[in-house]
């Protein structure tokens, strides 16, 4: 009985202990403990307060030649500091800004880890074509934009990622267009081949044509005597300034429907086709300081017309207006017709046929004998309704048609029509 109480004395004695441990535990502290001032975490965490910036931008660190900033941490300023090798690019940067620089080679050891790599600014420096090494920018899977202009590349740089979306090349002496050169673009565009030496020997149609999505075109600038052929129909802007075409094959644009506009000012046109700009998108033409003697067929969305510096004599309404649809107005806005040959202003009837138009600018015409007169009235300026009804001074409304003139002698339009800078001046 002795042993028997003996463990029996020990078993209440562990239960006691038990549920004490238990009876202590108080459930409702769990949530309401007050902080331990003394606790410090094993592995102490500094959490990033600027919501939206990677954490990892702290350790990856930006290339001691450049600057990263805070608030864009996937972009590298390396512009105006006189480089003349492009730094190592870390892997988490996706803009890098090189131009302005004094680079003449473009290798593939910086861009070894830049993957992520979306638009690359080489404008502004000494590149030449044979130090640009093959591939480096194939190698880009992600790259959107790339710029080239103001470099002395006399080549089209092959080959390009097929990511590629926008392409300046513009300000360079490329000559030279490889058969293969718009492989895989089937995603560009914008191509940017402005103040170049290209010849209509070097723009051939299996090359333009493949590029499927391609939207706008510079071409101006160059050596080109004839059209270039194959244009894609997703074509919206073209640009054809500083050539030396003399003509526009009939139906020409008859594959370029989504047309918006076209600028073909300092050419050698003498004749265009009646009916070669019916297009229905179409909304800015420029054939300014050409050698065309007569007026062509506008078509009905056509907002701005730019005809100085011809050889018009006349501008005969019925032609470039043949019939009035009430339902259906002509959108024509501005017109300007100065430093041609024109002995009166246009008729009249040119308001009924144009219902919108805002302004004519007639300017300075040339006459026969080499000098310039003008006409008796430069502006004419369609006011609205609503201003009938307000009482200016005469003073008012001679500054507001200098204004206009001005205005539209310095061809000034909406902006929104295009989609870079390119497009908002008028030559």
């Amino acid at each position: 009985m002795g042993f028997l109480r003996l463990i029996y004395v020990i078993l209440l004695f562990f239960g006691v202990k038990v549920h004490s441990q238990y009876e202590t535990y108080q459930w409702d502290e769990d949530y309401d403990q007050e902080p331990n001032e003394d606790y410090e975490p094993e592995f102490p965490f500094h959490q990033n307060i600027e919501y939206g910036v990677p954490f990892y931008q702290h350790s990856i660190g930006c290339a001691s030649e450049c600057f990263c900033p805070a608030n864009f941490p996937t972009s590298m300023y390396c512009d105006n500091r006189k480089l003349k090798t492009i730094p190592n690019i870390p892997m988490h940067i996706r803009q890098l800004n090189l131009q302005f620089n004094e680079i003449e080679a473009v290798t593939i050891d910086p861009f070894i880890n830049a993957t992520q790599l979306q638009e690359i600014n080489l404008s502004h420096n000494k590149i030449k074509s044979q130090k640009i090494d093959y591939g480096v920018f194939a190698k880009l899977p992600n790259l959107l934009q790339l710029h080239l202009q103001h470099n002395n590349l006399e080549e089209f740089p092959v080959p390009l990622p097929g990511s590629l979306e926008r392409l300046l090349l513009g300000y360079n002496k490329i000559s030279t267009l490889q058969t293969n050169a718009m492989d895989g673009l089937a995603n560009l565009t914008m191509l940017d081949l402005c103040y170049n030496h290209l010849h209509d020997s070097t723009l051939k149609e299996e090359n333009l044509s493949k590029m499927e999505k391609l939207m706008q075109l510079n071409l101006c600038n160059n050596r080109l005597e004839s059209m270039p052929p194959g244009l894609p129909p997703s074509l919206m802007y073209l640009s054809l300034e500083n050539n030396s075409i003399s003509s526009i094959p009939d139906n020409y644009f008859d594959k370029l429907p989504k047309l918006h506009a076209l600028r073909m000012s300092h050419n050698k046109l003498k004749d265009i086709p009646y009916g070669i700009f019916n297009l229905s998108n179409l909304v800015e033409l420029n054939v300014g300081h050409n050698k065309l003697k007569k007026a062509f067929y506008i078509p009905r969305n056509l907002e701005h017309l730019y005809l100085q510096d011809n050889e018009i004599e006349n501008i005969n309404v019925t032609l470039i207006c043949p019939s009035i649809d009430p339902l259906h107005h002509h959108h024509l806005t501005y017109l300007r017709v100065d430093q041609n040959k024109l002995k009166e202003p246009i008729s009249s009837f040119i308001f009924f046929c144009f219902p919108r138009i805002h302004s004519i600018y007639y300017g300075e015409q040339k006459s026969t004998d080499g000098q310039t007169i003008q006409l008796k009235t430069q502006v004419f300026r369609r006011f609205d309704d609503d201003d009938d009804d307000d009482d200016d001074d005469g003073d008012d409304e001679d500054n507001t048609l200098e204004g206009q003139e001005q205005e539209v002698a310095e061809g000034h339009f909406y902006p929104q029509y295009y989609g870079v800078q390119e497009w908002q001046e008028t030559i």
